[in-house]
């Protein structure tokens, strides 16, 4: 079985790296997205300049992060499972990240607590990417000493299981003492059962009861163990003080005693309010495995497993995928895999995939356009474009496309992570609507025309023209917390692509002052060119 670190490092991809601006010049990198950096541990990117105009703004909060001489992975440390949780949590390093370890040092842990847990799911990817990193950043305590630390790793953990990255998360509460502190043991068991390692979490509380108090999981573990006295003991006394809720005593009940229910009808499955790991996990076990489909985000990770079928393989891919916790390549791999064997849904997306995959190969411009119209659509339908032009973006751009075709190849260009490349080099003659010449400015870097009269246009042309940051997310930023700077900027990112006009000046104005100048830049191409209402 594979250690924890290792899933958690594909997770660290190349959206993790984020492009700081130094100065008023400022050099921008394409971004490593959060999920695959391991995945192409050669890849280097090269940092194009970006001189776009620009009010200058206070001084910057994060510093550039150094350039590494390989993409190899990190030297892993290790430690005894007794050892005290380290001073600095995170998977990803300043030299990554660009953060320094102080991001929420002088932050009030409940504040923080209540700004990463009601953080609503964010749409544009650039956010999603951004979100990722302030999560996974190495960073120290805030003021509160070991229980802040604790307070501070549950709920990171807590998010990135709401967004469906478990193999990070897994590796980041055990980083921080999971399967030895009573603080985060039930955290570090909830994943276990999503991931399938319950054995050993087991095995550890076996030896240290007192890391829990949920009957839940003293009952399970108790019956994974052979001990089933116990466990149905437990199990009776949890029915009589309703110890439980009653879907979980109902499952565990069956979990138990097996023979008793044989004819019995299956379970209703509970409620995605009442669904926990533990519960979901009994389904499984007792031969009622439950759709994810209708449950929390969380639960599509179970569905990459090959003992699920491709269907459900590639519901879950991409529902994960437009979350930003999973690779693009991963995606791509599942939708090549083989041969639709059916038509409509998700299976049109799978055959459109394949034969866009199969045009490229051949290198015949007719080809690739007329298989680019018909993917496109199918990626539109599915939110997946920005994950769909860093896939394919190298290879397409390769291609020399004239027409329609060619403009649909420079939108396309426009969402990748080459999007400067792309804006500098592309034909006079493209034009992608009304915001064409809005769109070369921001991804070019060049100072922008005439003044957009639309709302959301307007706002983002004053961001990068004359931009004006929160005083408030700055001032955060200058004294210990940055990463409480980020994660209001990021809500208010939200509510900006959504049609806050306001919100998105302020927003964008606050990440250029930041020094996260690409993250500004594509956001906004995101919200220009997506053509869909946000």
């Amino acid at each position: 079985m594979q250690t924890p670190f290792w899933p958690l490092v594909r997770c660290i991809s190349l959206g993790l790296l984020l492009p700081m601006a130094q100065g008023v010049a400022a050099e921008t990198r394409a971004p490593l997205s959060v999920i695959d950096w391991l995945d192409n541990p050669s890849t280097q990117t090269q940092l194009p300049r970006a001189p776009i105009q620009r009010k200058p703004v206070k001084p910057k909060a994060i510093k550039e992060p150094a350039v590494t001489e390989s993409g190899t992975a990190p030297e892993v440390t290790t430690r005894p499972l007794d050892a005290g949780a380290p001073p600095v949590i995170g998977l990803a390093p300043p030299t990554m990240t660009g953060m320094q370890a102080d991001i929420w040092s002088s932050s009030d842990i409940s504040a923080v607590s209540h700004r990463i847990s009601t953080l609503p799911d964010l749409d544009l990817p650039a956010a999603n990417a951004l979100l990722f990193t302030v999560l996974l950043a190495e960073a120290t305590a805030p003021q509160g000493g070991p229980t802040a630390q604790d307070m501070l790793t549950k709920v990171r953990v807590e998010k990135l299981m709401k967004l469906g990255a478990i193999d990070p998360a897994l590796a980041l509460v055990e980083q921080a003492g999971g399967p030895t502190s009573p603080a985060l043991f039930d955290l570090w068991m909830q994943l276990s059962l999503l991931v399938g390692t319950e054995d050993s979490a087991c095995g550890v509380l076996s030896r240290a009861a007192h890391l829990t108090s949920d009957t839940g999981i003293k009952i399970f573990c108790d019956a994974r163990a052979g001990d089933w006295e116990n466990a149905a003991l437990t199990l009776g006394s949890a029915k009589a003080l309703a110890l439980l809720p009653r879907p979980t005593l109902d499952v565990l009940d069956r979990f138990l005693n097996p023979d008793v229910f044989e004819d019995a009808p299956p379970l209703p499955a509970p409620a995605p309010a009442q669904m926990s790991p533990l519960t979901f996990r009994l389904f499984e076990s007792i031969g009622e495995p439950l759709p994810t489909g209708p449950l929390p985000r969380t639960y599509a990770f179970a569905d990459l497993r090959d003992i699920s079928g491709w269907k459900s393989q590639l519901e879950a891919a991409e529902r994960l995928t437009r979350a930003g916790a999973l690779p693009e390549n991963r995606l791509l791999g599942l939708y090549t895999d083989r041969k639709a064997a059916a038509s409509g849904g998700i299976w049109d997306r799978v055959r459109a995939v394949q034969q866009f995959d199969d045009a490229l190969e051949t290198g015949k411009a007719m080809a690739i356009a007329t298989a680019l119209a018909v993917v496109w659509e199918q990626m539109q339908e599915a939110e997946l474009e920005v994950s769909f032009a860093t896939t394919f973006q190298e290879r397409l751009g390769a291609i020399e496309l004239t027409g329609r075709a060619a403009a649909l190849q420079a939108r396309i260009g426009l969402l990748s992570p080459e999007y400067e490349t792309v804006a500098v080099q592309m034909s006079d003659a493209i034009t992608l609507g009304d915001m064409t010449a809005l769109i070369r400015a921001v991804a070019s870097g060049e100072a922008a025309g005439a003044a957009p009269t639309t709302p959301l246009p307007r706002a983002i042309f004053d961001s990068f023209t004359a931009p004006v940051a929160r005083d408030a997310w700055i001032e955060m930023a200058q004294n210990g917390r940055l990463g409480e700077a980020l994660i209001a900027t990021l809500d208010s990112l939200r509510d900006g692509a959504r049609g806050d006009s306001r919100a998105l000046r302020e927003a964008l104005g606050t990440l250029r002052a930041l020094g996260l100048e690409d993250t500004a830049r594509r956001a906004a191409l995101q919200i220009l060119l997506l053509e869909r209402s946000w």
